[in-house]
């Protein structure tokens, strides 16, 4: 099954950027900062749950990845880069160290984890997932998201943009992001620490400077890191333009 997404056809027509959403993003997530970019074609997909692909069921990181694979495929894409945030970063790393993939130039991945490495570590976050799965399925998103962006790794948003960013979330369905939520938490995701070690792909990775939780990840992985100056967790949303010009920097390379 193919996911939805919007296409934007770029000077560049032969080298695509494929951008995947955080949780509860959806393609609107990231065009801030493609659409400046518009030497190459945009690809914006919608991960399963979420904005148009609402109707999509989400069955753990093999499924999303096929999923993925069959969008690219529809869009003949067969050059190009995984730009992922978060949520969409761990797809962007699970995706590129599982299949072989001809037409990946490399990764870009801001605030990804590339996974827990102990059992006490999963079932810690299995539970903490559970719980907040509960909630998004049975309580009102609103109240659900103003909670969420109280987490320590939201810590630099203001009130402002807290409200700003529950007021977007809210628009989504609570059951299909509790349904994704548990299909791709960290406690099933595999550590994937040692693939990217192996890998024949670019692999970069953005931060804010602000993320500290994400900064100390990032010097764990052997990657080439950018700090986004003025940025917590969101990077790409706090400072778009730092973003699209780290970017244009990459694929030119």
């Amino acid at each position: 099954m193919t996911l939805q997404a919007v296409a934007r056809q770029g000077k560049n027509a032969d080298c695509w950027l494929v951008f995947l959403h955080g949780f509860s993003g959806d393609d609107r997530e990231w065009q801030a900062v493609g659409e400046t970019l518009g030497d190459y074609s945009r690809l914006y997909v919608n991960l399963p749950g979420h904005g148009a692909s609402g109707d999509v069921a989400a069955h753990g990181f093999a499924a999303v990845c096929a999923q993925l694979q069959s969008t690219l495929q529809h869009y003949h894409i067969l050059n190009y880069w995984l730009v992922g945030y978060s949520l969409g970063g761990r797809v962007a790393m699970y995706f590129a160290g599982h299949e072989a993939h001809t037409g990946l130039n490399g990764i870009v991945v801001e605030g990804g984890h590339p996974g827990l490495q102990d059992d006490a570590q999963r079932r810690a976050r299995l539970a903490s997932d559970e719980r907040w799965a509960q909630r998004f399925a049975c309580e009102p998103l609103a109240d659900v998201f103003d909670a969420w962006y109280r987490q320590p790794v939201f810590a630099s948003l203001d009130e402002a943009q807290r409200q700003a960013l529950v007021q977007l979330r809210a628009r989504n369905s609570g059951p299909r992001l509790a349904e994704m939520l548990l299909a791709t938490s960290l406690a099933v995701q595999p550590d994937l620490r040692a693939a990217l070690a192996a890998r024949d792909y670019a692999f970069w990775y953005f931060c804010g400077e602000r993320d500290l939780k994400f900064r100390a990840i990032a010097q764990q992985l052997g990657a080439s890191c950018h700090l986004i100056s003025h940025a917590g967790h969101n990077a790409h949303r706090e400072n778009p333009g730092e973003v699209a010009e780290r970017l244009a920097q990459i694929v030119h390379f």
